[in-house]
């Protein structure tokens, strides 16, 4: 059987912390920000944790 190829697109969007667990960019943040306020463009700016029920999910396209 071929190996498994993992998903080029989830590879540049998910990075995997030390701990072994997944990083993401938040969304909201590429367009239309005009209207948006300061306070929520700096905290979009910030990554997050992938949410625990998608981890499985997601770690089987990263690796």
């Amino acid at each position: 059987m071929p190996k498994m190829k993992s998903n080029s697109g989830a590879k540049k969007t998910f990075f995997k912390t030390a701990s072994g667990k997944l990083k993401r960019k938040k969304a909201y943040k590429s367009h239309i920000l005009t209207k948006k306020s300061r306070k929520t463009k700096r905290n979009l700016r910030r990554k997050t944790l992938v949410h625990s029920t998608e981890e499985k999910r997601i770690s089987r396209l990263v690796q």
